[in-house]
């Protein structure tokens, strides 16, 4: 029988998620300025506290650029842990803060693309990443456009589960679970765009290897599955905090030509080099905390070598086991 979850607060087994949340809570509610500050320093400090996620950082940096000298790219690593911590600050004001949130600056750019795919009355999917400014820039895009957000649901941490997709359909809109195909398909059909982003490591049997930076990263195929089922059209849209001055900006890229093209590999390839043109424009501000290439071809190759990965020891432990 299923293990029933529990998202309730006063549940034992939820009390330190709750504190957590909390936390967020009060972030959420400073205001906006001394609460990206506190975030920034939080992710300073975040990089000389955490090891492991540091030793990531870097070793997806050293993997993705190669070409630039340690020192430049170690400062690319401290720049990242900063948005990162920032980030969290975002998702707090996201979810939990007030109208003063809502006042932020926010420039957009190619909003015509999406009016253009949307002419016709085609469904519209939006092809994004997991830029550090996805939540904060979700919510003050809501000016000038409603969509849907597919999420993978956390179902092992059922309190955090339900105050994340709660927190999305408030600032953003309607969070749809990634498993929930038949949901997206007639959220799409009925004319609300859905963001949707492939660039994470997701185990799953639509997976296919496509080059990401050059290097071999487990690609899931939902995009042109999503697309075909939906007959949607794909316009690329991403975000980042303006490094000018206060605020953000959203940037509509025109609507996918022949997408899909009906070979899921091709389609992979094409999607991983619009979101790395992505990236390479604002390298510190990308979710690089995240192992990306840690599926292989090659199962028993380590792309982060001195972290530990529990699934490789289980693996480990079971072929041993076998063997005697």
């Amino acid at each position: 029988m299923a293990k029933q979850r529990n998202d309730n607060p006063a549940h034992p087994g939820n009390w330190g998620h709750a504190l957590g949340l909390a936390l967020l809570w009060l972030i959420g509610r400073m205001p906006p300025r001394l609460a990206l500050g506190l975030g920034a320093g939080l992710g300073a400090l975040g990089y000389r506290l955490a090891r492991a996620r540091r030793l990531i950082v870097r070793r997806n940096l050293e993997l993705c650029f190669p070409e630039q000298d340690p020192a430049p790219r170690e400062a690319l690593v401290r720049a990242n842990f900063r948005y990162t911590g920032r980030g969290l600050a975002e998702l707090a004001l996201s979810w939990f803060g007030g109208p003063r949130v809502d006042r932020l600056p926010l420039a957009v750019e190619g909003l015509e693309h999406l009016r253009a795919a949307q002419a016709d009355g085609s469904p519209v999917i939006l092809l994004s990443g997991h830029f550090t400014t996805v939540e904060i820039c979700g919510r003050l895009l809501r000016r000038h456009s409603e969509m849907a957000v597919i999420y993978k649901p956390m179902d092992k941490r059922p309190l955090a589960d339900r105050t994340m997709r709660e927190g999305r359909e408030r600032a953003i809109g309607p969070a749809l679970s990634k498993d929930d195909l038949r949901g997206i398909v007639r959220t799409l059909r009925k004319g609300l765009p859905v963001w949707y982003a492939g660039d994470q490591n997701y185990r799953s049997r639509q997976n296919v290897f496509a080059p990401f930076f050059g290097i071999p990263a487990a690609t899931v195929t939902g995009l042109s599955r999503l697309a075909r089922l939906s007959k949607a059209r794909v316009v690329p849209v991403f975000y980042h905090a303006r490094e000018d001055g206060p605020g953000y900006r959203v940037v509509f890229k025109p609507a996918l030509e022949g997408f899909p093209s009906g070979d899921d590999q091709a389609d992979a390839e094409r999607m991983n080099r619009i979101i790395e043109e992505a990236v390479r424009a604002h390298p510190a501000q990308y979710f690089w905390a995240h192992r990306r290439f840690k599926s292989q071809p090659d199962g028993d190759v380590d792309m982060y070598p001195g972290v530990k990965d529990h699934r490789r020891e289980r693996r480990r432990r079971r072929a041993r086991q076998q063997q005697q």
